[in-house]
């Protein structure tokens, strides 16, 4: 049967087949579908972690214990799990493991453009790369196999394109796995990373290396594919794809296997063409190892290290390097992505972080700040985050601007989320250290930016199971903070007298600020209505950057500036809109009898 998948369903179909039985990950565009839809498989065991190390480490125990797992996170989250990851090379396993990481090429979501690749090289591990859902299913049922095959985890590397593009799939079946695990294998030399047992257990990674390199001749997805040899072309990936409908008559190299490289079966295409061109997003991974060869070759010479390299980016490039023939005819007249009117990114309407950030932005506080939506109030009408690096960096980056000495106050903001994954460290160390700044956690319930996942302040599980929810104002009591305070994120007096307060204080402080995401557990009240005669059209009410609060017909006599109204259709009745105005123009609509 066949069946029209995207690459993270498939990978998720791929779980099934394979006869994985645990998976864990930590939510992250553009992985997050992987275990959403691996939860549907009611014969595997799948959770959110609170970070993606642990959620390494977890599957670490499942694979020791003798069952096969899978690990999944988005490029940036391998930064976290690696250290973990590279022990697991050094101990081997009892059974498979397979490490999914979805690579972002283009920044659609994440703040580099990291190029995971290098990480099979540095950990010394293989590495499949899938060209589209059917690969992505098979690379997981092969991954879990040479996971067993060569004693070592196996990195899977998708991106945003083949995580989210659907192909068709044939599913097949799920194998027969052992219901029950005997006991825990007693074997420290192997599994114990102690450096005098580690130590022995290094050459053991070296001499798989060599064959794996092997292995990576006869992998059923490196295949040669002869056309003209005139221009021969090295790609994997989505890429493979790209230059396929781009470079129609081009003999192709396609890797599935890219590290390590299959060096015969390279150096056989080599020779077989007269011009060799490599073609492969973001890093050079490919070119510098294949020139490193001694092979003539060209690549970031012609496609750049940065963004996507969609079919027309090809097109182009390839036109301006002679490999295809032009100029460029226009294909249609459909307007281009830069001919589009620009359209910054908003707070939804009801968010319950926009009364902090009007607020922030009014009291011109500095502010550090971590991922998630909130980051958006970087942006226009707010401005008022001024930094962001990484999950849980913003309480760091505070507890460091305090130590400086800054003339002012200083906070941080941080989600609920976010708080749970990397938050808790720093802020332990803001206690301990005597640190001076005030840390506001956004607490709406949810893992929202990246599709609304539990996390441990929540009292359910991927799996819909009921489970003891953590308080955060009774944790943050208990790792040592003193001044901590709990307020109502859509009461601006209140969340402005907490600010005032807290910023105040001489130490560490906290304030939680908590309200619902409106896609989670608020229903939509009433939309609020403008009384444009009492409107003076001085728009501060503009300064709650919500797409619901729009520019009316009608002009202000004095100021000559438009006054403001609501679109029924986005407001759902948050309130904070009628707390800021000031002229009483804003207003709860009137009843209306049935």
């Amino acid at each position: 049967m066949k069946a029209l998948l995207s690459g993270n369903e498939a990978v998720a179909r791929g779980a099934y087949e394979a006869g994985i039985q645990v998976a864990a990950g930590y939510p992250g565009t553009p992985s997050s579908e992987i275990l959403e839809n691996v939860a549907q498989y009611k014969e595997i065991y799948s959770e959110w972690s609170v970070n993606e190390k642990v959620a390494m480490d977890m599957a670490a125990g499942v694979a020791y214990s003798g069952r096969r797992a899978m690990v999944t996170t988005k490029q940036v989250g391998i930064n976290v799990l690696s250290d973990s990851l590279f022990y697991t090379v050094y101990t081997g396993l009892e059974a498979g493991l397979v490490v999914v990481t979805a690579d972002d090429p283009g920044m659609f979501s994440t703040q580099n453009e990291q190029d995971n690749r290098y990480y099979a090289k540095l950990g010394k591990f293989p590495l499949l790369e899938p060209a589209d859902s059917q690969e992505a299913k098979d690379f997981v049922i092969k991954g879990i196999e040479m996971s067993e095959m060569f004693d070592t985890s196996v990195l899977i590397r998708t991106t945003m394109r083949t995580s989210h593009s659907k192909s068709l799939v044939t599913l097949g079946e799920r194998p027969k796995v052992k219901d029950e695990v005997g006991p825990f294998t007693r074997n420290p030399e192997k599994y114990n990373c102690m450096c005098l047992w580690a130590k022995k257990r290094h050459p053991v990674v070296e001499e798989r290396l060599t064959q794996l390199a092997d292995y990576a001749e006869t992998f059923p997805w490196n295949r040669i594919e002869w056309r003209d040899r005139d221009l021969g072309i090295i790609a994997s990936g989505v890429v493979y794809e790209y230059a396929k409908e781009v470079f129609t008559n081009a003999s192709f190299l396609k890797l599935g296997m890219t590290f390590p490289l299959p060096r015969h079966l390279i150096r056989e295409f080599s020779e077989g063409v007269k011009k060799l061109v490599i073609i492969e997003e973001l890093d050079p991974f490919l070119e510098e190892q294949i020139k490193a060869m001694g092979i003539d070759a060209v690549g970031k010479e012609i496609f750049p290290p940065y963004d996507e390299l969609l079919p027309q980016t090809l097109r182009d490039l390839g036109i301006k390097a002679g490999l295809l023939p032009g100029p460029q005819t226009k294909r249609n007249n459909a307007p281009r992505g830069e001919d589009l009117p620009g359209r910054s990114p908003v707070l939804c309407p009801g968010c319950p972080y926009r009364a902090c950030f009007y607020l922030l932005n009014k009291m011109k506080l500095p502010v550090a700040g971590d991922i998630g939506c909130y980051n958006l109030g970087a942006l226009p009408p707010f401005n008022a985050q001024h930094t962001m690096g990484a999950m849980g960096a913003s309480i760091g980056v505070l507890h460091g601007m305090g130590k400086s000495g800054l003339p002012e106050p200083a906070v941080a903001t941080i989600g609920d989320s976010t708080f749970f994954h990397a938050g808790i460290p720093p802020l332990l160390n803001m206690v301990h250290n005597h640190g001076i700044g005030t840390v506001i956690i956004l607490d709406n319930f949810t893992t929202a930016m990246t599709g609304h996942q539990d996390h441990p302040g929540n009292d359910f599980t991927l799996m819909g199971e009921r489970t003891r929810r953590v308080d955060i104002e009774e944790l943050v009591k208990a790792m040592g903070v003193e001044k901590v305070l709990n307020v109502n994120a859509f009461d601006v007096k209140a969340m402005e007298s907490g600010l005032r307060e807290c910023t105040n204080h001489k130490g560490t402080a906290v304030l939680i600020a908590t309200g619902a995401c409106v896609f989670v557990s608020r229903s939509a009240q009433p939309a609020y209505v403008v009384d444009t005669d009492l409107c003076t059209a001085c728009s501060l009410c503009s300064r709650l950057g919500c797409p619901a609060i729009v520019k009316a017909e009608g002009i202000h006599e004095k100021t000559k500036r438009k006054k403001t109204r609501i679109d029924p259709v986005l407001c759902n009745g948050c309130d904070v809109c009628l707390q800021v105005c000031h002229s009483g123009a804003i207003q709860k609509p009137k009843e209306t009898s049935s």
